[in-house]
């Protein structure tokens, strides 16, 4: 997990790389390999990814407890340099007691960020009432804030990946997460150039934007004054899709095409992975 120090300087680090327009793009790892390549292509910082994650252990997103992901968090924050924010869900606690626990425990991971989301996840399918959030956010708060490392909190509003279209309410909340102590702001789920604007200009924190179908390229987002870039469990999935791939090729045509993309993964390990080839 590294020194208090060296923590506290990647959680610097992290912070001074989010910057208004100037996208920081940082992809989502779900596991040490998947980590090390990332690290090995020149990105600054890295995330976890809570559907990855639940993927690696044949769970859907949202089935993964308190412990296992920490448990993950602290092995990726240990295994590379860069900066590692964690995807905690909604911190795996209703009340803002259980947020500022999990909170605490994150600490103790080496992670230089995490979030906490406003979704209560898929056993309630609901977002918080407003009031509740922004509470949470201050319980957050309060505690990664505090010690000697200050870890970069990010507040998420989940409506828009939830089936709530409701811009209002999403800035709403941002401006209210915003003023009970996050660092960075997140609604992923908004899409269009002209609601990232909006909600870029309604606030005055960095904004995290997730990369889906129809969201406007990198370059467009930083004209629109975006500060970070994430792809959630896109990477994972691809690299899922790409196994799923090459084993229909192999089952249904008994042909070996998809030996020239292991070649590559094999390249890229052998230039982001330690000690012997692999095999």
């Amino acid at each position: 997990m590294g020194t208090s120090q060296g923590q506290a300087e990647k959680a610097e680090r992290f912070l001074g790389l989010h910057r208004r327009g100037e996208p920081l793009l940082m992809p989502n790892a779900w596991d040490l390999g998947s980590a090390a390549i990332l690290a090995s292509l020149g990105f600054q910082a890295l995330a976890t990814t809570s559907s990855g994650h639940a993927a690696t252990l044949g769970r859907l997103d949202g089935l993964v407890s308190r412990e296992e992901a920490l448990a993950h968090a602290a092995a990726l924050s240990g295994a590379t340099d860069l900066p590692v924010s964690a995807d905690l869900e909604n911190a795996f606690a209703e009340e803002p007691d259980g947020v500022a626990e999990t909170i605490r425990r994150a600490q103790e991971t080496g992670l230089a960020g995490c979030s906490v989301e406003d979704y209560a996840g898929p056993d309630k399918d609901a977002i918080y009432e407003r009031g509740l959030a922004r509470e949470r956010v201050v319980a957050a708060a309060e505690i990664a804030h505090s010690g000697p490392v200050r870890m970069v909190l990010t507040a998420r509003a989940e409506n828009h990946i939830h089936g709530h279209d409701d811009l209002g309410d999403t800035i709403a909340r941002l401006q209210s997460y915003q003023e009970a102590g996050a660092d960075v702001l997140f609604a992923p789920g908004v899409s269009s150039a002209h609601d990232i604007r909006r909600l870029v200009e309604s606030v005055d924190r960095p904004v995290s934007v997730l990369a889906l179908r129809g969201v406007p390229s990198v370059q467009e987002l930083a004209a629109l004054g975006v500060a970070r870039v994430s792809v959630g469990g896109a990477f994972a999935f691809a690299a899922l899709a790409g196994l799923r791939d090459a084993a229909e090729e192999l089952r249904a045509r008994g042909t070996y095409g998809y030996l020239e993309r292991s070649a590559a993964g094999v390249r890229a390990a052998r230039a982001a992975f330690r000690g012997p080839d692999p095999a």
